[in-house]
C-alpha cells in the first residue's frame, strides 16, 4: 500500500511516515479479524505482562508517563494508584463514548483495531486485580459497537477472556455496554451513572471520585480508550522504548483527528508533545496545508470545548502545558480549522447550539446560561442584535465560568493570554465548554459580530421633566 494512501474502510485515517503505537494495523484491510490481529503480534502484550507481577506491570505504566488520552492527560499509573487497598471489588470502566465536537479518533481504534484495545483492557486489570472490566460505546457508533461485539467474542473463544486466561489464575469478564446518545455521560461520573442504569448526570465530586466511590459505590479506573491501546505496545517494548518517543514530559505517541478547511482532513498519529500545529497542519507527511490555496484564519485545537487559537499559535507543540499556558487546551485531539471564508458569528453559534442542546439540566448557570447564549447569538447573526447583546453575551458567559475565561493573547489589542483552565459554578464542564467559542471570537474578532448588529438599544424615557 502506498504511503499517505487514505484506507477506504478505516474512513477518516491517513497513513503517514512516523512512529505508529496504536495504529499500525490500521494499514490491513482486515485489521479487526482475530487473524489478522494474531498474525501481527496481538496478546503478545498480555502474555509478557502475565510473566510478570500485577505491581511489576504497574510500575511499568507509571514509568512509562502514560498520559490520558481522553483529555486530562493525567498520568494511568498515578491515576491506577488511587485505588484503596482492602476493598473489593474494584472495576475498570473504559469511557469510549466519543462525542467532542470534531473528535473521532476512538471511534477509529474501535473499529479498526478492537483486539488491541481488548489487550489493553486485560494488561489494566492484571495490573490492578481487577475482574471486571466495563467497555462503553457512544450509541451512533454502530459499526463499532459490531467489531468490538464480534472482537469479544473472538477473544472468549480463544480464551484471551474468561476464566484462567492463557492457561494462568487470572481470570477477567468484559461487559460491552452501548450509550443512548447523549453527550455528558462521555464526563466520567454521568457515564458511572449511565452504567448504572440511570440518567446520565454528573455526581458531586467529592464525594463521588471514581477512585473512591464509583460503579455501584465500589472503587473505580475510568480510563479513555486511547489509553487502553498503548498498553499492548508498552508491554511488549517497555517505557524506556516508549519514551524515546515524544518529549520528555509527554512521551509517546497520540492520535489527532482533523477536520475543516484543510487538503487531507483525517486522523494523524504523531509524536507527542514534539510535532507542532504547524507541522499537522502544513506538512506534506500530514494534512497539506489548507484547502485550495485560502488562508489560515482561526482553529480549535482540543475539541468543541476548547478557546480558539489563530496563526500566530502555529508554532506551538502539541502538549498540553504549552497549549494550557497559551490559552487553550488538547483536550480530547481534535483539531476544527478554519480558513478566511469562515463567519466566526455563525461557527460560534454551531458549537454553543451544541452544548445548549446536550446540557443535561442538573446545574442551573448551564441549563439556562447555554440557552440565553445561542439565543443571542441566533438573535445577532439573524440581524436583531444590539450593540449591549455583546456585553450581555460575556454577563452570560460569565455566570457560568467566572472569569477571566482561559483565551489566547492577542497581541495586537496588548491582551495577554488567560491560561487553561477555566472555573465553573457547575459540576461538570459542559457550560464552561460553551463559553470557550464565545469569548474566543468577541476577543479576537469582535468586529464581526459589530458589522452584523443593525438595531439601536431602546432609550429609557422617563416622564420626569
Amino acid at each position: 500500500m502506498p504511503t499517505h494512501a487514505y484506507v477506504p474502510h478505516a474512513a477518516g485515517y491517513v497513513d503517514n511516515d512516523g512512529p505508529k503505537i496504536v495504529s499500525s494495523r490500521f494499514v490491513h484491510e482486515d485489521s479487526y479479524t482475530i487473524t489478522r490481529a494474531e498474525a501481527t503480534g496481538a496478546y503478545e502484550g498480555l502474555r509478557r505482562a502475565l510473566e510478570r507481577t500485577p505491581a511489576e506491570v504497574h510500575t511499568e505504566v507509571r514509568e512509562a508517563t502514560l498520559l490520558g488520552r481522553g483529555g486530562a492527560g493525567f498520568p494511568a499509573g498515578i491515576k491506577w494508584g488511587f485505588l484503596p487497598e482492602g476493598a473489593f471489588p474494584y472495576y475498570l470502566v473504559v469511557n469510549g463514548d466519543e462525542s467532542e465536537p470534531g473528535t473521532y479518533k476512538d471511534r477509529l481504534l474501535m473499529e479498526r483495531d478492537p483486539h488491541q484495545l481488548i489487550e489493553g483492557c486485560l494488561i489494566a486489570c492484571y495490573a490492578l486485580g481487577l475482574q471486571q472490566c466495563f467497555l462503553y460505546v457512544r450509541g451512533e457508533m454502530a459499526l463499532a459497537q459490531e467489531r468490538l461485539a464480534a472482537a469479544l467474542n473472538e477473544a472468549y473463544a480463544k480464551g484471551y477472556v474468561g476464566r484462567n486466561i492463557l492457561g494462568t489464575d487470572f481470570s477477567v469478564d468484559i461487559v460491552l455496554t452501548w450509550g443512548a446518545g447523549a453527550y455528558i455521560v462521555g464526563e466520567e461520573t454521568a457515564l458511572i451513572e449511565s452504567l448504572e442504569g440511570n440518567r446520565g448526570m454528573p455526581r458531586l465530586k467529592p464525594p463521588y471520585f471514581p477512585a473512591a466511590i464509583g460503579l455501584y459505590g465500589q472503587p473505580t479506573i475510568v480510563n479513555n480508550v486511547e489509553t487502553m491501546s498503548n498498553l499492548p505496545w508498552l508491554m511488549l517494548n517497555g517505557a524506556a522504548q516508549y519514551k524515546t518517543y515524544g518529549s520528555e514530559s509527554s512521551p509517546g505517541t497520540r492520535l489527532f483527528a482533523v477536520s475543516g478547511h484543510v487538503a487531507r482532513p483525517g486522523v494523524y498519529e504523531v509524536e507527542h508533545g514534539v510535532t507542532t500545529f504547524r507541522e499537522l497542519l502544513y506538512g506534506d507527511n500530514f494534512c497539506q496545508g489548507i484547502r485550495e490555496g485560502h488562508e489560515l484564519k482561526t482553529f480549535i485545537p482540543g475539541g468543541g470545548s476548547a478557546p480558539w487559537f489563530c496563526p500566530e499559535h502555529l508554532d506551538l507543540p502539541l502538549e498540553a502545558r504549552p497549549v494550557g499556558d497559551a490559552g487553550s487546551m488538547l483536550g480530547s485531539g481534535a483539531i476544527v480549522v478554519m480558513d478566511e471564508t469562515t463567519d466566526v458569528v455563525k461557527a460560534a453559534l454551531r458549537v454553543v447550539r451544541f452544548f445548549a442542546r446536550e446540557s443535561c439540566g442538573k446545574c442551573t448557570p448551564c441549563r439556562e446560561g447555554t440557552t440565553w447564549e445561542e439565543r443571542i447569538l441566533a438573535r445577532i447573526l439573524d440581524g436583531e442584535g444590539r450593540p449591549s447583546d455583546l456585553d450581555l453575551l460575556l454577563d452570560v458567559a460569565d455566570n457560568i465560568s467566572p472569569g477571566p475565561y482561559p483565551v489566547a493573547a492577542h497581541e495586537a489589542e496588548g491582551l495577554d493570554a488567560v491560561p487553561f483552565p477555566p472555573k465553573q459554578t457547575t459540576i461538570c464542564p459542559l457550560g464552561p465548554s460553551s463559553v470557550a467559542p464565545i469569548t474566543s471570537t468577541i476577543r479576537r474578532f469582535r468586529h464581526e459580530y459589530e458589522a452584523k448588529i443593525t438595531r439601536r438599544d431602546s432609550i429609557p424615557v422617563s416622564a420626569e421633566a
